[in-house]
């Protein structure tokens, strides 16, 4: 079975960015997304990705927190882009930039379109309990606010956020 186990973070400052070791763009489009979940109608999302040249098929469980079932598989990219065209109801774009700290590997999105403005650093772990790095510029947690969850930022995008969730308030 395959799972994630990833923390998500707010930044606190662009030290990182002296960091970065490569960028790529990525967009990705749901095509079981919150609407489905939140209505009971499916217990994960379903997600294209492409980046670059490749392309992948993700399918990920709807439970909140850290740790959560995950399972991708590669696609054509031609089939990838007809996906994101015709069945997809909304697609998220961002740069993600990678970042090694000390042996750990961060991967920063930095959001453009209706999310610009919204960056956040994402590490993967091998256990929940895992030690990890914590610069200066790793910021407010935010793993378990649902609203930072990209299944979410189609249908509520940054741009129409509070000042106060923008902050990572738990009760914005």
């Amino acid at each position: 079975m395959g799972v994630e186990i990833e923390r998500k973070f707010l930044l606190a400052g662009e030290g990182w960015r002296a960091l970065i070791e490569r960028s790529e763009p990525i967009a990705q489009g749901y095509l079981v997304g919150m609407g489905a979940i939140e209505g009971g109608h499916a217990r994960s999302s379903v997600r294209v990705r492409i980046s670059g040249e490749q392309a992948w098929l993700n399918i990920k469980s709807a439970t909140l927190g850290i740790e959560r079932q995950e399972y991708e598989y590669p696609v054509p990219l031609a089939d990838a882009r007809h996906m994101l065209e015709t069945l997809a109801d909304g697609v998220v774009e961002k740069v993600r930039h990678h970042v090694m700290l000390h042996g750990a590997h961060f991967e920063i999105d930095e959001f453009t379109g209706a999310n610009a403005g919204l960056v956040v650093a994402e590490i993967e772990l091998d256990a929940a309990d895992a030690a990890y790095p914590t610069p200066e510029w790793l910021g407010l947690e935010v793993s378990d606010l649902v609203r930072y969850y990209n299944v979410n930022l189609i249908d509520r995008p940054y741009r129409d956020w509070t000042p106060a969730e923008r902050e990572g308030k738990e009760n914005a």
